[in-house]
């Protein structure tokens, strides 16, 4: 069995902040099998972004040194340094308009991106380049090259930070939200692109949403993050069509394919600063139960190699819990 191209074990993230420590993540754990798409969904504020840094190596001031391992390629890149991965994991940011520096071409900014971190003679960069620009269906690629990021539209800046991901040719692109900022037929193309580029040159792919059908869009694999944990993991279709964790369902019954009233979750996502005891989301639960504020469940295998870390997740939710 090859090694997966991502495996993050238990970990944990803590900020310290005005308010005291903040624990963004706690004991996560996710796989990216090599050439394989894995989702993270969840409310804002859940830690999506901040896994995401921390693979990347870029969290925040403040940040404690991150606990437990991210291997990539096998290697410990919390023990070895992110340096070590540098060059071989692209990120798409979310937003194409605040991504790309203003003042310089977009053919400069991808070919410092080279300079820094690619492999090999730098002769050949600028015809990669070139090359990419087609990859990701920008027109006249000649011209891309010199034109400055607002002579570009939202979708073909999108393309842009695509190419700068794919700039170093990495084996694994993480991609943080980055059909957000984008009206839904262009999300709709933006998608169709990552997919192929993925197939075709036999990358893997982590791609943080919101959205449950972008994620059914993209990926194989998905792991629902709620206040820092993973609640529940699986195939992306049997986590849709049988979703185990109560969370998760109510997630489901809000979007707008599935329910059939403006229903939402009732309270929000606490504070990172003050997470309640047990399971993280029993202040929110329906069919929370005595022991859900005591112990936070574990994530558990079922038979069908469904994750779920709750030990009532064959309880039927309240019939209005499910729109």
């Amino acid at each position: 069995m090859s090694v997966p191209v991502l495996e993050v074990r238990g970990l944990g993230v803590r900020l310290r902040t005005e308010a005291g420590l903040a624990d963004i993540l706690d004991d996560v754990a996710l796989t990216v099998p090599r050439g394989g798409t894995v989702g993270v969904v969840g409310e804002s504020g859940c830690g999506k972004s901040t896994l995401l840094r921390a693979i990347l190596g870029i969290l925040p001031r403040g940040a404690e040194p991150p606990r437990g391992a991210i291997l990539f390629e096998g290697r410990d890149i919390l023990a070895d340094g992110a340096a070590s991965a540098r060059g071989r994991i692209g990120f798409v940011p979310q937003d194409p308009y605040l991504s790309l520096n203003p003042v310089f071409r977009a053919g400069d900014q991808i070919l410092e991106i080279m300079r820094r971190h690619a492999k090999g003679p730098r002769a050949g960069h600028r015809a990669r380049i070139l090359d990419l620009f087609r990859a990701v269906q920008l027109p006249d690629p000649e011209a891309a090259l010199r034109k400055y990021p607002h002579q570009f539209s939202g979708g073909q800046r999108q393309r842009l930070l695509i190419a700068a991901a794919l700039a170093c040719e990495p084996s694994l692109v993480v991609a943080d939200e980055p059909t957000t900022a984008l009206d839904v037929t262009t999300q709709r193309e933006i998608l169709a692109l990552l997919r192929g580029l993925v197939a075709e040159r036999g990358l893997s792919l982590l791609f943080v949403t919101h959205d449950f059908g972008v994620l059914a869009n993209v990926c194989e694999e998905v792991a629902v993050l709620y206040a820092g944990r993973v609640i529940e993991a699986g195939p992306t279709r049997e986590v849709l069509d049988a979703p185990r964790h109560p969370y998760t369902r109510m997630l489901l019954a809000c979007h707008p394919d599935r329910a059939t009233d403006l229903l939402g979750i009732p309270g929000t996502v606490p504070a990172a600063t003050a997470q309640p005891s047990g399971c993280r989301f029993h202040p929110r639960c329906p069919i929370i139960r005595s022991g859900c504020p005591v112990e936070p469940p574990a994530l558990v295998t079922l038979p069908d190699g469904h994750r779920v870390a709750c030990p009532w997740h064959a309880d039927p939710l309240p019939e209005v819990a499910d729109g």
